[in-house]
């Protein structure tokens, strides 16, 4: 007798609603679903989405005890997006524009993470990603994303600001949407993580630490907070605090940076596109911009691993440094966000090179030699 396949039908719900895969009861809300109202979109907006958004809000004990004086540390862990970066907020926004408006090709230049955040959402829309990269400044992991989800990946010998003035020139000759910062939508869709962490606290932070390489991000949390706080939604705004890497901080040296060099690429920018933007938010919220060492970077990155276990890419870790070199200028019990805007797993070189730990390997097969390896 043969035998009968499996019931994989799924049973329906006490309530009687037919379940399947377009029921929103079973699916994760994107942020254009979950903040529809902030943003600009209409009924004749295709939502190209993949459940990007609500990242977690960590507190971060080690942390705190360190700064000690009653600060409290959190982090707001945005490399828990889908393609592992904060990067997938923006363009779920960039890339339904771009659908609505027709476009039939993307583009973007990329220190890695706009890259595969540009393909993914391209793909999912049915529209072609060219990305244009540093060819030798760019994370594996992130150029196997991009890869993978489809873009048409091309290299330059140049670095990143060169690649953006390409990029911004083809969108000007040819019929292709730019959807690097500089397209607005871009940062309408990155400003939903401000409104998370109010959502989440019942107020905005003291302080917002965050890494800034194009500007973009720190605009986009400035402009959430902003609207939250104009609704009454929270009672006060928080200094947002801004950290380069030592060789790539244009906006700390006050001057566009020709060959900028860090470790952490994701941030490895000279002349930030939004600059202005940027300035205007620091001296709007009384904070500060500041360059940590790449030594600084990666005493966070290790901190954050083996202490708080959370695994980040380098540049994330710029903004935990930050606090670190700084936090004489945070004040006495005190709420602290620091962002962590990518997943480590976009880096792991960077994660196997600079490992405290140490890689036990060649060790005979036996119970014993293993045993003794372990101390025992």
């Amino acid at each position: 007798m043969k035998p009968q396949a499996p019931n994989l039908s799924i049973p329906a719900s006490p309530s009687g609603l037919e379940l399947n895969w377009k029921t929103s009861v079973l699916c994760s809300q994107g942020i254009i679903e979950a903040y529809t109202s902030y943003l600009p979109v209409t009924s004749r907006t295709p939502i190209v989405t993949l459940s990007e958004g609500n990242t977690p809000l960590i507190p971060m004990p080690h942390l705190s005890s360190l700064i000690g004086r009653g600060v409290k540390v959190m982090i707001k862990y945005d490399g828990l997006n889908p393609t592992g970066s904060f990067k997938d907020r923006g363009m779920t926004m960039a890339i339904s524009k771009a659908k609505e408006e027709g476009a039939s090709a993307v583009i973007c230049a990329s220190t890695g993470n706009t890259s595969a955040a540009a393909a993914a959402y391209a793909t999912r829309a049915g529209i072609k990603a060219f990305v244009i990269i540093p060819q030798s400044k760019v994370a594996l992991g992130k150029l196997a994303q991009a890869l993978l989800y489809g873009g048409e990946v091309i290299g330059i010998d140049g670095n990143f600001d060169q690649a953006l003035t390409i990029v911004r020139e083809l969108g000007e000759r040819y019929p292709i949407t730019v959807v690097n910062s500089v397209n607005p939508y871009r940062l309408e869709g990155q400003k939903t993580a401000a409104f998370e962490i109010v959502d989440l606290m019942g107020d905005a932070p003291d302080y917002l630490f965050i890494p800034v390489g194009n500007g973009g991000n720190i605009s986009a949390y400035w402009m959430g907070f902003c609207e939250y706080h104009q609704e009454g939604r929270c009672k006060r705004l928080p200094k947002m605090m801004g950290f380069q890497a030592a060789g790539s901080a244009p906006l700390v040296v006050g001057k566009p940076v020709l060959d900028p060099e860090t470790l952490a690429t994701a941030i490895r920018i000279g002349n930030p596109a939004n600059w202005e933007k940027a300035t205007a938010v620091k001296d709007a919220s009384g904070g500060e911009f500041n360059a940590v060492t790449d030594q600084e970077i990666l005493a966070a990155y290790r901190i954050l691993a083996n202490k708080e276990g959370i695994f980040c890419e380098p540049a994330s870790a710029a903004s935990v440094a930050g606090l670190l070199k700084y936090s004489d200028k945070v004040a006495n019990e005190a709420t602290v966000v620091c962002v962590l805007t990518g997943n480590g797993l976009k880096d792991p070189d960077s994660a196997i090179a600079f490992s405290a730990n140490e890689f036990k390997k060649g060790i005979a097969p036996s119970l014993d030699a293993v045993a003794h390896v372990m101390g025992f």
